[in-house]
């Protein structure tokens, strides 16, 4: 498998008490990955300005930070990445607001400007009544992708994994392996939550990856077949043929997916059933066309089904991570795993 993405680890921040924990609790998560001292002051720089932020326009509607381990190449850890969830009153004019000596609270409002200056990468979006959500990327010395890579790339994607609140681990997980022409996107959700449906998501996973390179509907029976002895799991998986301008799809249980065009959305339909216990004797693949500026949303019964990418304006246009955050941070159970995956066609 190309690539098998890691859970976000979450650090509520209710009040200024737990600013000191969180920034201890991330830096000795980059200095477990490798950072040096200036690059963990980097983050840490980074943390606080999120932390304070949070205190001050969140209050008492509560705020998020979302952390992990990003880019990991033969077990080598190239960056962190680090959400800031703000259910605040959010922005009217987010850019102007990162201007230094800018600021809507009366302090000396360089927050905004230090983030985007510590980062690698960086994006936010925040909307008045909606809040801000804001997305670092942070990477080690020589270790960031090259631009000239991710240009090339014919898709970008990006994610949010987060355990049930509780939990150490989470039972949601997902995979992608490229292809000449495109991708296979995996997506799953083992059955409950915890040590066991980590497991089963594990172990399909494992069986995703050393599946032929076959249409979605095979490899799903064929991860099927390989999961029987676990508790068992759903998911829907897609290949995309950038070449081809195809996007095929097969689901089973309740992975919910969305493919939006600039002018209409399509529901991803599934086959009732799970993976490793029931599928139907007969699945098919469904065909949709895959054309640039195309957007495909997967994801877990952690997230409600009823939002509505109209709500945010011009999200669509950002970071596939930036949006998949804005989508958590409306929209997560809180009673289960999250999970949210975002693709992007880019040609």
């Amino acid at each position: 498998m190309d690539f098998n993405f890691s859970e976000h680890q979450s650090f509520i921040l209710s009040d200024r008490t737990f600013l000191n924990i969180v920034r201890r609790d991330i830096g000795k998560l980059a200095e477990a990955a490798g950072f040096t001292e200036t690059e963990v002051g980097r983050v840490s720089l980074v943390v606080t300005e999120m932390s304070t932020n949070l205190v001050k326009h969140a209050g008492s509607q509560g705020g998020e930070l979302l952390v992990k381990t990003i880019c990991q190449e033969n077990g080598v850890t190239c960056g962190i990445e680090l959400l800031c969830l703000d259910n605040g009153p959010g922005m009217s004019d987010p850019q102007r607001m990162m201007e230094d000596g800018v600021s809507t609270f009366g302090s000396m409002g360089q927050g905004l400007g230090a983030i985007k200056r510590q980062s690698d990468f960086f994006d936010i979006y925040s909307q008045r009544g909606v809040g801000t959500v804001i997305l670092s990327h942070i990477y080690r010395k020589g270790k960031a992708p090259k631009s000239a890579a991710r240009s090339e790339q014919r898709f970008q994607i990006g994610s949010v994994l987060v355990p049930k609140p509780g939990e150490k681990v989470s039972g949601d997980g997902w995979g992608l392996r490229l292809s000449h022409q495109g991708a296979y996107l995996l997506v799953l959700d083992g059955l409950g939550h915890g040590e066991h449906a980590h497991d089963a998501a594990r172990v399909a996973l494992q069986a995703f990856g050393q599946q032929p390179k076959q249409v979605p509907s095979e490899m799903l029976r064929g991860i099927h077949n390989t999961i029987r002895r676990t508790r068992g799991a759903v998911g829907a998986l897609a290949h995309w043929n950038a070449e081809a301008s195809t996007l095929s799809f097969c689901g089973i249980g309740n992975i919910s997916g969305r493919l939006l065009a600039p002018d209409k959305s399509k529901s991803l339909l599934s086959y009732n059933g799970t993976l490793g216990m029931s599928v139907p004797n007969t699945i098919n693949d469904q065909q949709y066309s895959w054309e640039r500026g195309n957007l495909m949303i997967l994801h877990s019964d952690g997230l409600k089904s009823r939002w509505d990418l109209s709500k945010y304006p011009e999200l669509s246009r950002h970071d596939p991570t930036l949006i998949a955050a804005v989508l958590y941070k409306d929209n997560t159970r809180t009673t289960d795993d999250t999970l949210v995956v975002v693709v992007r066609a880019t040609e």
